[in-house]
């Protein structure tokens, strides 16, 4: 499905629902460390005598870090998932320190979105101490809180990240729902997990494509888009979420 924008937003009605929560997806999405994620493996594999690649990285993208560390352990990987995953981690963290690549029009929309009264958070599959460190570089506090791979049982592609958050949300907010909600994703599992939880998903391709789905809307980039389009993404799915009834 291709990108919404305000114009092509549905007639308002009565029934129309409300943009309340944005729930962001970081690797890929808000920030680039993808390139960080992918020579921390491959120097990992390669030091272990192993053979890895772009290519083998790149499938990878979105995956829960314990799943990742499971395949790098089939590589040649002689560590524990816990030692993949914090050697993994603390790579990442020590390339962010140095230079943090944010995404076109992320923050530029992180911000709009803020100062509209949207309530926005992090639901990443990197671990908190990674995350932190990314949110730490915000001039504001634009997160309410996160929800990091460290702290749900079951990662992306299962919607539990999401459905999670969105308990998060309602805990202040009681009459808060998923059709309130619409998530940015870049990745293939990423995505799975935002649709499977029910609320409006975008997803913004970046390191790997993403298969086209009526189920989600897809934008090229972030550059540009404001409030207006991410509130014309929910009514449309609002609208096919009532047609399929």
């Amino acid at each position: 499905m291709l990108l919404p924008t305000a114009a092509d937003a549905p007639e308002a009605t009565n029934t129309a629902p409300t943009l309340k929560a944005v729930l962001w997806d970081m690797d890929g999405t808000l920030v680039d460390t993808e390139p960080y994620w992918i020579a921390a493996e491959i120097d990992l594999v390669t030091a272990h005598g192993g053979h890895w690649d772009e290519e083998k990285a790149m499938a990878m993208v979105g995956n829960a870090l314990t799943t990742t560390a499971a395949i790098l352990q089939d590589a040649g990987v002689q560590l524990s998932v816990r030692e993949i995953i914090d050697h993994l981690s603390h790579s990442v963290i020590a390339g962010i320190r140095k230079a943090l690549p944010w995404r076109p029009g992320a923050r530029e929309l992180l911000a709009e979105l803020h100062g509209r009264g949207v309530r926005c958070a992090l639901v990443t599959m990197s671990e908190r101490n990674l995350a932190s460190e990314v949110v730490k570089a915000l001039d504001e506090e634009y997160f309410e809180f996160l929800i990091t791979g460290d702290e749900v049982a079951n990662g992306k592609p299962h919607p539990e990240p999401y459905l999670k958050a969105i308990e998060r949300l309602r805990e202040s907010d009681p009459s808060l729902t998923a059709a309130d909600c619409a998530a940015l994703e870049d990745s293939i599992p990423g995505v799975a997990s935002a649709v499977a939880s029910g609320v409006a998903t975008i997803a913004i391709p970046h390191a790997v494509p993403l298969p086209e789905d009526s189920r989600h809307a897809t934008w090229p980039t972030l550059a540009g888009m404001t409030y207006d389009d991410v509130t014309a993404a929910l009514a449309s799915h609002a609208a096919s979420a009532g047609a399929a009834l």
